[in-house]
């Protein structure tokens, strides 16, 4: 009896015993820790999902941008009276070269005069002061990146070899058209994990000068 008695646990051990074996909170737990990843890898997908989403609609705005751009007076006033010609270039021989930069944000054009009715027109449409609501003839920038103002906008026209001195229709350059002062905005993990934003630097869109003219 009393050998049988010794081989009995504890009752004080028992209890301890029995929470041990206790697996009833197990399930709550790993839930809780694979649902933390789950919820940030869904957060992640979302965010960068909405950047691609913005990068593709800016894109798309400097591409109808630049076309418009091709066909609408020129944000460097000069470049419409500009002829090249000069007591050493006669008319006829090959274009000098020019290259005008001009910066919404500066108002200003590099070798030239800036012009902000120009460039209002490639980003808000002919004859708009601000994004209209109605469709345009041509769609201008900001009924597709609704957050491009003109001061987001850099455009440069330059000489690359088309036309010749005293052309009448004027110079051909060829338009590049950025972004500049905007970014990828992240709405869910600049919130919980601090993510700032990234700038939309390096998207550009290029294409040739037909008659620099709105009319």
């Amino acid at each position: 009896m009393s050998g049988s008695r010794a081989c009995r646990p504890s009752p004080r051990r028992r209890p301890l015993r029995a929470l041990a074996a206790d697996a009833d909170g197990t399930t709550s737990v790993e839930f809780g820790l694979i649902a933390g990843v789950l919820f940030a890898l869904l957060f992640g997908i979302t965010d960068f999902g909405y950047a691609f989403w913005q990068w593709s609609s800016a894109a798309k705005a400097l591409q109808l941008g630049v076309r418009l751009a091709a066909v609408s007076d020129p944000v460097s006033s000069d470049l419409k009276t500009y002829t090249g010609l000069s007591s050493s270039v006669l008319d006829g021989d090959p274009m000098p070269y020019y290259q005008r930069v001009c910066n919404g944000t500066s108002k200003s054009c590099s070798g030239g005069t800036f012009d902000q009715t120009a460039l209002n027109t490639i980003v808000y449409g002919r004859g708009n002061a601000s994004c209209p609501m109605a469709p345009q003839p041509f769609a201008p920038m900001c009924q597709i990146f609704t957050r491009i103002k003109p001061e987001n906008v850099v455009i440069e026209y330059v000489h690359t070899g088309l036309g010749y001195a005293g052309r009448p229709g004027g110079p051909i350059p060829t338009i590049k058209l950025s972004l500049t002062g905007l970014n990828y905005d992240f709405l869910i993990l600049n919130g919980f994990m601090g993510l700032p934003p990234i700038s939309m630097a390096g998207l550009m869109a290029t294409t040739t000068g037909e008659d620099l003219s709105g009319k």
